[in-house]
């Protein structure tokens, strides 16, 4: 069974945390502290547990006709974003219309990351007014040798150091970072 995080998931971790830190402050007042300390929390790992497990699945389709110079295909996703769009020989290696496997993947790269990073900050008790990144993917005859994230976000009151490591940490734990034995090369900075 899958559970999706949503804001309302979110805001029930919180109260979670929050009245389990008033029955800890309570029960360290009274005289039951080493019975009551562990069972609470055990109970609190378990609640916790229950709104964190992670199962998401998200599916999209290819369909090609024809060879694979002279062919083309279309690519559609459950949530419609992708519907039928085109993609073809020229739309991979030249300027035709459509889309491609390499730019599908910049774009999940960079609003991954960018996600990735608002979260970080905000478990850093900052809240970025804006972050853009632009995801590039190096394609060579070896295959995706690099992706470059280039990201840009104003964040009031954090000095420059605090955000390089907060767009480090959130580099290396994006899950479609995770994905990739091609070398992520960042250049983060604070506008």
């Amino acid at each position: 069974e899958s559970i999706e995080f949503s804001n309302q998931s979110n805001f029930r971790i919180n109260r979670i945390f929050e009245s389990s830190n008033r029955r800890i402050n309570r029960i360290f007042k009274s005289s039951k502290t080493n019975l009551c300390v562990p069972l609470l929390f055990l109970k609190l790992q378990k609640r916790i547990t229950y709104f964190t497990k992670m199962n998401i699945k998200r599916n999209a389709t290819a369909h090609w006709e024809g060879a694979g110079k002279t062919g083309n295909g279309t690519l559609s996703t459950d949530s419609t974003v992708l519907n039928s769009t085109q993609y073809s020989f020229n739309t991979r290696f030249a300027d035709g219309i459509g889309t491609n496997p390499e730019e599908l993947i910049a774009a999940a790269h960079a609003g991954c990351f960018t996600m990735k990073l608002a979260f970080v900050l905000q478990g850093q008790n900052f809240t970025a007014t804006s972050i853009d990144t632009k995801a590039t993917v190096v394609l060579t005859d070896n295959g995706i040798t690099e992706i470059h994230l280039n990201t840009r976000a104003a964040v009031p009151e954090m000095t420059e150091e605090a955000f390089a490591a907060a767009a480090l940490e959130a580099k290396n734990d994006c899950p479609i970072s995770k994905l990739f034995t091609a070398e992520i090369i960042l250049d983060a900075a604070l506008v």
